[in-house]
């Protein structure tokens, strides 16, 4: 029986750990580590090397193909002056002059009435508090390509002179339909004030080569049938270190392997680690994953990604009790504030199993405001993270994995149907379905 509930002596170790820490400046020390590129393998080997170093067996790499996207230049010409602007991943070369729209938050309506056809859109990467849920980058994109834009800018609601990044590809189509470029906070607002309704130039320039990916893994534990799965993503946007999105994620699950390998003899189930490759480009080292594991065999998915920033854990249940009731023990025992919400979120590695009616955790760092802050831009650095966050959450993750590995511990599934029905009661369906990410037919079976 996995009960720690009377030993402490693992605390103490985790919380003088550098295991986590070391990894994450060298992960960021990597540089680039976009998908498909030399500094992604480069991340991938640490990890797998790292997992090997904390006394986990059979660590190694899973390769896959994968669609690449190599940044070359871009730009946006407006007013007789060019502004600032980076292209977002998968974007296709290209160039655009046209009108420039403003569509404000770039709501399903703003689109609905705005003149979009053959003009540039531009819409904030922000949600208004007031509507009901949050509308992903690729929604908004997709929007601007059905209703016929020329090229789509993606403004930052974060000030700072951040242009933000982020893919607008998907798994039938990995290379968008128009340009598109991100703006700071600062030049969308002076685009807004000066261009509305006036010509821009957008322009786009890269490189879709074939490329390889790969998903690092290791396990620890008895031989079981079931596993636990540990998850992250190593890979990150080109712009930055990639140090909260998500060298952080990657970095406390390699210190929670470490942790777990000091009382390994002590777990009833099997735990899987897996740092996932090529998440920021359509979540497709999971995908592969998903579709090349025994899902059966998975009772649960403890899925770290941007944690760290934020002291309290946060952790999405997708609607599944015993995850809920897991973490409330976790909470108790530590007297330690954890923030958990049922509400579904498929922009993360534990989605293509969550799909499947797979119990699964979101686990990320709560903060303050809307969006993603600091992520997906260039100030994703280290010094923004501090080693007590991610020794404190380590220690937590540890204790709800080992709950999680209890053999005395029931994690009931859900049916893929509840999982369709909750995403149109949260009306995340229209915009998945509007993207091409709607995985399920007409009786809420997943397609494929």
């Amino acid at each position: 029986m996995t009960d720690l509930s009377e030993r402490t002596d693992w605390i103490g170790d985790a919380f003088t750990s550098d295991a986590g820490w070391n990894l994450l400046e060298d992960l960021v020390d990597v540089g680039n580590r976009m998908a498909g590129q030399p500094g992604e393998r480069e991340g991938l080997e640490l990890v797998r090397d790292a997992l090997a170093d904390a006394g986990c067996r059979d660590a190694r790499i899973d390769e896959f193909d994968l669609q690449g996207w190599e940044r070359g230049d871009s730009g946006l010409r407006a007013a007789g002056r060019d502004e600032r602007c980076i292209a977002l991943p998968r974007s296709p070369a290209g160039e655009a002059t046209a009108d420039l729209v403003d569509l404000g938050y770039g709501l399903p309506s703003d689109f609905e009435e705005g003149d979009v056809d053959g003009n540039v859109v531009m819409v904030s990467s922000d949600t208004p508090d007031e509507f009901d849920r949050f509308i992903h980058r690729t929604e908004k994109y997709y929007y601007a390509v059905e209703h016929g834009a020329a090229a789509f800018v993606f403004r930052n609601h974060v000030e700072g002179c951040l242009p933000p990044t982020g893919s607008v590809g998907t798994d039938d189509d990995p290379i968008g339909d128009i340009p598109a470029v991100g703006v700071s906070a600062e030049v969308g607002g002076r685009l807004a004030r000066r261009s509305t309704g006036e010509p821009v130039t957008v322009s786009v320039d890269c490189e879709t080569p074939e490329a390889t990916s790969g998903n690092a893994m290791a396990e620890l534990g008895p031989d079981t049938d079931e596993e636990i799965l540990v998850s992250s993503h190593v890979d990150a946007h080109d712009i930055a270190e990639g140090a909260m999105d998500n060298g952080a994620g990657t970095a406390t699950i390699v210190e929670v392997a470490n942790a777990l390998a000091g009382i390994e003899d002590e777990l009833d189930t099997r735990v899987r680690f897996v740092a996932y490759g090529a998440e920021e480009v359509g979540l497709v080292g999971s995908s592969v994953e998903a579709d090349r594991a025994d899902r059966d065999a998975i009772a649960a998915i403890v899925n770290v990604d941007s944690n760290v920033f934020g002291r309290t854990l946060s952790l999405s249940t997708h609607g599944f009790d015993d995850l809920a009731a897991a973490a409330d023990r976790l909470a108790d025992r530590f007297d330690h504030p954890i923030s958990t919400s049922e509400e579904l979120v498929p922009h993360s590695d534990h989605w293509p199993f969550v799909i499947h009616g797979v119990p699964g955790y979101m686990v990320a760092g709560e903060t303050e405001g809307s969006g993603r802050g600091w992520g997906h831009t260039e100030a994703d650095t280290l010094e923004k993270l501090e080693v007590r966050n991610l020794r404190e959450q380590a220690i937590l993750l540890t204790a709800l994995v080992a709950d999680l590995a209890d053999a005395d511990t029931e994690i009931a599934r859900r049916d893929p149907s509840e999982i369709a029905a909750a995403l149109e009661a949260e009306d995340k369906a229209a915009g998945m379905k509007v993207i091409g990410d709607w995985p399920y037919d007409d009786d809420g079976n997943v397609v494929g």
